[in-house]
């Protein structure tokens, strides 16, 4: 026997008493006893890649030493689910559908005290399961993330699209809205506790998952580490449709953080159009120029422009309860002190002071024989005073309405 043939051989004798040792430590879901890990793997006509992952995650459980189950949640029309229960895996079949439904499906049935979640196509090595989970234990963390973009992406594995903007950019949004920092955000490779999963209370069904999992730990302050991992070409067909999926990400990211989405652009077109406003009416020069009466009025229309967008990040704070709740001083006044009575008072308020100067207007129209008045920029700052009124005094009774 050669050399090689010797190595050959030492390798596949080695692969089989870790799959036997592995086998002694796997759980199905019939026995009694309770596993410490459970490896949580998505499939939908997998059948090109799911033995070696399963195969791989039984090394890992060989090299642990743990009592350990894995878990296929499995839609497949293929030989997914055979090759699973041969090589002893639980399958459960969801009863909806998405990505992230079939991974709370599974995640609500895992029993161990420690949650591995990953691919079934071959992208992600199971074998560094151990790894992982020492980081984990190290770091005294709730969540450890594989980064790819930290670690090394083999070729081939990754869309130069993905792997260079898309990613990078989700990864970026995530991190300024909800304060993640993270290097990696759309890792699908993840080992996190059992205490971790129940504090996220994780809702979604589709591909957004994988960012909710990271803004629900961000917004409830959980601990999140990363370790290089290398992310390989995946067997069998692709099933991540980029455009779509990521639009759905950033969507989700944006209507789970109104401050960012309305409070924070909508009190900056205010505050923008209300000093054009107090500039115009001031007769003030910028660098020679003097702001005229067309100044002012597109003033006035940033200034209620930025008023309604600010009030949809009320809205949104009260009916929808989002992950990443507005942290500006105004919007958390108004949600904390929210009533009806004091937020009509304060609409009545500002409609009173463009009120009583209106009027003034409409008497000297009067007196004047209904003659045509010169329009001021007095008299377009009491329309904008009215306007704003309204709208605060109407906001306050709908507010009223979705609050009860």
């Amino acid at each position: 026997m050669s050399i090689q043939e010797h190595h050959v051989a030492a390798g596949t004798a080695e692969a089989e008493l870790s799959t036997h040792e592995a086998d002694q430590l796997l759980i199905d879901a019939e026995s009694d006893q309770t596993p410490e890990l459970s490896v949580v793997m998505p499939t939908l006509n997998e059948e090109e890649g799911v033995g070696e992952c399963i195969e791989r995650a039984k090394t890992a459980i060989a090299e642990l030493g743990m009592r350990a189950e894995i878990i296929l949640s499995d839609s497949s029309t293929d030989r997914t689910p055979e090759i699973g229960r041969e090589m002893g895996a639980v399958v459960v079949e969801p009863d909806g559908k998405g990505y992230g439904y079939a991974y709370r499906y599974a995640f609500d049935r895992a029993r161990g005290d420690y949650i591995v979640m990953g691919d079934a196509d071959t992208t992600y090595d199971f074998e560094q399961i151990p790894r992982l989970l020492e980081h984990l234990r190290e770091e005294d963390a709730d969540m450890v993330m594989g980064s790819r973009l930290e670690g090394e992406i083999k070729p081939g594995a990754m869309p130069p699209l993905h792997q260079h903007i898309g990613n990078p950019l989700l990864t970026k949004f995530l991190n300024a809205f909800y304060g993640a920092g993270v290097s990696d955000a759309h890792s699908g490779f993840r080992i996190f506790t059992r205490d971790a999963y129940e504090t996220m209370n994780l809702q979604t069904t589709g591909m957004e998952f994988a960012s909710e999992m990271i803004m629900e730990a961000g917004a409830k302050d959980l601990e999140i580490v990363e370790t290089p991992i290398v992310y390989h070409e995946r067997e069998g067909e692709e099933t991540l449709e980029s455009f779509k999926d990521g639009w759905r990400h950033v969507r989700f990211m944006l209507v789970n953080a109104p401050g960012y989405l309305f409070s924070v652009p909508g009190a900056l077109l205010s505050v923008f159009g209300l000093a054009i406003m107090a500039i115009a009416a001031s007769s003030v020069t910028i660098g020679g120029i003097n702001l005229g009466i067309h100044s002012m009025i597109a003033g006035s229309l940033f200034t209620i422009v930025g008023y309604q967008v600010a009030s949809l990040g009320v809205f949104a704070t009260v009916a929808s309860d989002p992950i990443r709740k507005p942290r500006d001083p105004i919007t958390e006044r108004v949600t904390e002190s929210l009533s009806l009575e004091r937020g009509a008072t304060f609409g009545l308020g500002i409609f009173a002071l463009g009120g009583g100067y209106a009027s003034l207007l409409v008497y000297q129209w009067i007196s004047s024989g209904f003659s045509s008045i010169a329009f001021t920029m007095g008299s377009l700052a009491a329309f904008t005073a009215i306007v704003l009124g309204f709208q605060t005094v109407f906001s306050s009774f709908f507010l009223s309405a979705v609050n009860q």
